[in-house]
């Protein structure tokens, strides 16, 4: 190395170089970091397809005349009714992938993914299939707001038997969430766009909401996942128990 080039490669850094910032991979970032990684090792599977949400859409216009601007209803809120009710008809999804056995959860208990700017943190709302969408709209964002505030205890975050995540906001059309370990299958939920489609042979322009489901293929096959998706795509599209 010649003398002129050692001289540059030791000198020190001018003092105008930009600086160096690191988020270190503890707390709750390393949290995360942990659990993606176990639910990225899992062999999972995704399906996807498209919902109708015309009758939905008016079904919420609906019931927030009825309430009132005292409690917000989201399409959300009718998503997780849904979910629930579709999960008591297919119960190898409302589950826990254990080491040596697949554990079928008495309960539906939803977790519900909450974007928080230190990360990603999923409250959990129980017994949803039991709840009513105005019940389900207010302690949604309760947990939600709990969540961002830091104020909800351990045992909010506890005993989820499947999980929902909705990216409808972000304006995307696909994703394939990364399921939430030891649970079963997660659901992932983009926006809601207006697209052609065909009705009775005529094209129609119609509101179309994006499902998306991935799932451990050890506790389910193709075919039962994608009968649980296309059940709920029915029960959304005729807001069918809704």
């Amino acid at each position: 190395m010649s003398h002129s080039l050692a001289s540059v490669l030791s000198a020190p850094a001018p003092a105008h170089a930009e600086e160096r910032y690191t988020v270190p991979l503890s707390g709750m970032r390393g949290a995360i970091a942990r659990n993606m990684s176990a639910g990225w090792a899992v062999p999972r599977v995704a399906h996807s397809l498209e919902a109708d949400v015309t009758l939905l859409e008016l079904a919420r216009h609906a019931l927030q005349e009825r309430l009132g601007p005292q409690c917000k209803v989201t399409l959300t809120a009718f998503v997780l009714r849904a979910v629930a009710l579709t999960l008591r008809e297919h119960p190898r999804l409302n589950a826990r992938v254990l080491e040596k056995e697949i554990e079928l959860m008495p309960s539906v208990n939803l977790g519900l993914a909450v974007s928080l700017d230190e990360g990603l943190m999923v409250p959990v709302l129980r017994d949803v299939d039991t709840k009513s969408v105005a019940d389900i709209a207010a302690e949604s964002r309760s947990l939600a707001e709990g969540a961002r505030a830091g104020t909800l205890p351990a045992s909010a975050y506890q005993r989820g038997t499947f999980t929902v995540t909705n990216l409808g906001m972000t304006g995307i059309d696909s994703f394939t969430p990364i399921l939430n370990v030891p649970q079963a299958a997660i659901l992932g939920v983009t926006r809601v766009a207006k697209r052609a489609v065909v009705k009775n042979d005529w094209i129609a322009v119609a509101p179309m909401m994006g499902l998306h489901l991935v799932f451990d293929h050890r506790a389910v096959d193709g075919y039962p996942a994608a009968r649980f998706l296309t059940d709920l795509k029915t029960r959304l599209e005729n807001v069918e128990g809704l």
